[in-house]
């Protein structure tokens, strides 16, 4: 598998993806990647991975070049369980892609978006169905905000070594 280093983020369309276990938000950027807006909230499909079809559809549609995918580290910056099933969504994401997957740190996104949408007056259950999209545009917005200052679009993709009984550390595998 590609390791990431050889696809860069690609100028133009970037798309931000919240992983979450029901649902999956998506959102874009504007062609000059100035600016994310909301596109959609997906139905998660564990067993057909129809929600994976439907993002490298939106990919193609809008000749993306760049796929950020949310990392919802632990305040302590480690990875929890959802931290690796993001992960693990990325990788199969990038397996259907020629355009580069990126990871992007994302703690406290979703509580960020929740906030965002009650203080604009969306309240309790209607936050469910446009949460997740709420938070892609976070998470994507704050990738164009790195890239337009110079910095780097999100890690790229690694697969990572189990942890090991005597360290407790994780290594990236080359």
């Amino acid at each position: 598998m590609d390791d990431g280093a050889t696809r860069q983020a690609r100028p133009g369309v970037l798309l931000g993806i919240d992983v979450g276990e029901a649902r999956v938000g998506v959102a874009a950027s504007d062609p000059e990647g100035l600016l994310a807006h909301p596109v959609a909230t997906l139905r998660r499909d564990h067993e057909g991975e129809t929600d994976l079809d439907q993002i490298v559809s939106t990919v193609l549609e809008r000749s993306a070049g760049t796929v950020v995918v949310g990392m919802p580290r632990s305040l302590d910056g480690s990875e929890g369980l959802a931290a690796q099933r993001a992960r693990r969504y990325a990788m199969s994401l990038q397996r259907r892609l020629d355009v580069p997957v990126r990871l992007w740190d994302e703690r406290l996104t979703t509580v960020d978006a929740h906030r965002a949408l009650r203080s604009s007056g969306v309240r309790g259950r209607e936050q469910r169905g446009v949460v997740d999209q709420a938070a892609a545009v976070l998470i994507l917005q704050a990738a164009l905000d790195a890239r337009r200052s110079g910095q780097p679009v999100g890690a790229p993709l690694r697969a990572r070594k189990p942890r090991t009984r005597r360290s407790g550390r994780r290594e990236d595998i080359d």
